[in-house]
């Protein structure tokens, strides 16, 4: 091959393999943009209001009214709004709102929560602003999230594309605390979820060394408890033959052994509370562990609390196997017991069709000009309630980016707001266009 052919065919070879250039926004897009960066104030504005009410999720009244705050923002963008009582699970309730579109297209469920777990005795209370910092309870987890979801459907709204678009939002008001049991606190959630063929999940954004994440999986939370009865008598007779070592030691035997051999990628057990002694005891609602006791007795009950979470139903059975036998081999004159709280959150496993849903969010930042999401690793987000509705496609981590979630000082980074609306306008709006499943 000639010189000259050979640098003409591998120029053509590298315009070939160049990435595609992404498509300018349409103009609908243009006006979601536009829309969103115009309320800005306006969206921070309905951020404080909704940061300034306490709505820990056992401050029944103040979910109530956060949800009767944001009813209004709802009905005038065309959704028809209920509230669903929660008496029978002690919680407030839930808060859904329902857009008929044109029957079409994809049908999308969007998941946020109303509820914060700073109750009115704690200490942080109010909000405060520096900036793009905005500081207060539950501003990213997850108020900032609300907020989020009315200000996409406010953009979709201003440049016409809610007309056609299926949407259900659904807004728990006990996902920091669920209530029980869970077949109730979640059926709603559930139900609309079956009736939807995407779910988007707006809880906080994922940030790994200043770049945005995607977040496509997260792990279940479930709780477990042991109590440990052991042979009791003077502590000169401890770990005889006749005595044995008592129940701190045989419990302590237990928690190292699922240190050392519980560990797999993705998995986690966490002893979250220990006691022992004479007597133990645990309070209502397992909140704390107390037990009494002496010295020179050797200990006759132990009990811990901790948590677990999987990736998948499959990983959840098999490190609970390996629990269970590792308490049924005790020490001698000692026995322990273990159980599993079934009213916690199952895993959201990764799948094929959340892959292609970060993939078409990508696309979207390829329009609005910012860097592609890499896939986050599920380790690093909480459980939350997208999980009971993983038999749908679905996508996490649409709300706002911030520092401190759960911890006194949270904060969230209200120039991620306007990013965020206008990715989620623009994905829903292309979501409504693609025809929907046959469920």
């Amino acid at each position: 091959m000639r010189p000259f052919l050979r640098v003409l065919f591998l120029a053509a070879g590298l315009l070939t393999a160049a990435p595609a250039v992404a498509a300018p926004p349409t103009p609908a897009e243009a006006k979601m943009i536009a829309t969103v960066k115009a309320e800005h104030e306006r969206n921070v504005a309905l951020l404080e209001r909704l940061v300034r009410v306490n709505s820990g999720t056992m401050n029944l009244k103040g979910v109530e009214e956060v949800g009767r705050m944001l009813r209004p923002e709802f009905e005038q963008l065309g959704f028809e709004v209920r509230w669903i009582p929660m008496a029978e699970t002690g919680r407030a309730g839930h808060l859904i709102a329902t857009h008929k579109g044109n029957g079409r297209g994809k049908r999308m469920l969007l998941i946020g929560h109303l509820d914060t777990v700073f109750e009115p005795d704690s200490p942080f209370q109010g909000w405060k602003r520096d900036g793009d910092t905005a500081e207060g309870p539950g501003v990213g987890d997850m108020k900032g999230g609300d907020v989020i979801i009315v200000a996409a459907l406010r953009a979709m709204k201003a440049a016409g594309t809610l007309k056609d678009a299926d949407i259900t939002v659904v807004l728990t008001g006990d996902e920091e605390n669920a209530g029980s049991p869970i077949s109730v606190s979640r059926r709603d959630l559930i139900d609309a979820a079956r009736a939807s063929d995407v779910a988007l999940d707006f809880e906080g954004l994922s940030r790994e060394n200043g770049r945005d994440i995607g977040s496509i999986a997260r792990r279940s939370s479930n709780s477990w408890k042991i109590r440990v009865k052991a042979k009791s008598g003077h502590s000169s007779g401890v770990c005889t033959e006749t005595m044995g070592c008592g129940a701190n030691y045989e419990l302590g035997r237990i928690i190292e052994a699922f240190r050392k051999e519980l560990p797999e990628p993705n998995a986690t057990v966490n002893v979250g509370m220990i006691a022992g002694g004479a007597v133990t005891k645990a309070s209502e609602g397992d909140s704390g562990v107390s037990a009494i006791g002496k010295t020179n007795i050797v200990s006759g009950e132990a009990i811990a609390l901790g948590d677990i979470r999987t990736l998948s139903n499959e990983q959840e059975a098999r490190v609970r196997a390996k629990m269970k036998a590792i308490v049924a081999r005790p020490l001698p004159h000692a026995e322990a017991t273990l159980g599993f709280d079934e009213g916690g959150y199952p895993p959201m496993a990764p799948s094929e069709g959340n892959k292609a849903l970060l993939r078409k969010l990508n696309e979207v930042n390829a329009t609005l000009g910012l860097p592609e999401m890499p896939q986050g690793d599920p380790a690093r987000r909480g459980a939350g309630d997208i999980s009971f509705v993983a038999f749908i496609d679905g996508l996490v981590g649409l709300g706002m980016a911030g520092e401190g979630s759960h911890a006194p000082g949270e904060t969230a980074d209200l120039k991620s707001l306007d990013i965020q609306a206008q990715r989620a306008a623009l994905l829903m709006t292309r979501l409504s266009k693609e025809p929907r499943g046959k469920r």
